[in-house]
């Protein structure tokens, strides 16, 4: 697969929409207005998407790209709308499609698991790499005092939720930008809930600036090729396991 879904996707795209052109040009037996040759094109596209692997969450944008094209054209809505949806989702979503790290929102359940994994009768410092709108962070700060919490959030209106909610909880602080500029060493405990595409990465960063005994923790997503130390199921929504290295 490509390094660059939003490549691939494209190209995709193209191959699909040819196809189905070659397939209007070329057969007299199927009679299908304009809409219905995207609601083709797009199931080619979608089929494509998921026999090349592309994460999941791209094939239902492959499937509809087309149809919503052709509707949109049909009814004749203003592109400035688009401006407005394209920018709205820029500051909810930053630069996942760069970092190919989706929005993630950890349960209840991890929280609780989390809790039991804090050290209790000493200091210790902890960060959550791209923190969302900061409800584990305050979730954690709330129970454990004597740990000084950390969020890192690239995305801008998620990172404000947050700012805004650190005002009313001061319990953690949260800070604007890329994790992967950010020194690990200053952490006993690391906290990831990303994808499987920047795991190695993550790896190679931990193991070069987190201190001896310090620990990594991502949600779902393990590291390929390395064992965790230990490893916790729990039963919720998306049936998420946390992953536990310590260095």
């Amino acid at each position: 697969m490509l390094k660059h879904p939003p490549l691939l996707a494209a190209l995709i795209q193209i191959a699909a929409f040819l196809l189905t052109g070659s397939l209007v040009i070329n057969q007299t037996e199927i009679a299908l207005s304009l809409f219905g040759w995207s609601i083709v094109q797009g199931c080619l596209a979608g089929i494509c998407s998921y026999a090349l692997r592309m994460p999941a969450w791209w094939i239902p944008i492959q499937i509809t790209f087309a149809p919503l094209v052709i509707l949109t054209l049909a009814l004749d809505i203003s592109p400035m709308l688009f401006l407005v949806a394209f920018i709205g989702l820029l500051l909810v979503y930053g630069k996942s499609f760069k970092t190919q790290v989706p929005l993630y929102l950890s349960s209840k359940q991890v929280n609780q698991a989390l809790i039991t994994l804090l050290p209790k009768n000493r200091q210790f410092s902890f960060v959550d790499l791209g923190s969302g709108c900061g409800g584990l962070l305050a979730s954690l700060s709330s129970k454990r005092k004597n740990g000084l919490f950390h969020g890192i959030e690239s995305a801008p209106i998620p990172c404000l939720i947050s700012k805004l909610r650190s005002i009313i909880n001061p319990g953690y602080r949260i800070r604007w930008g890329d994790f992967w500029s950010q020194d690990f060493s200053q952490y006993d405990i690391v906290y990831a809930y990303l994808s499987p595409v920047p795991m190695e990465s993550l790896w190679e960063k931990v193991r070069n600036e987190m201190r001896p005994g310090s620990l990594l923790i991502s949600n779902t997503f393990a590291i390929p090729g390395i064992k965790p130390d230990k490893s916790i199921k729990l039963n919720d929504f998306s049936n998420s396991t946390l992953y536990l290295w310590k260095l």
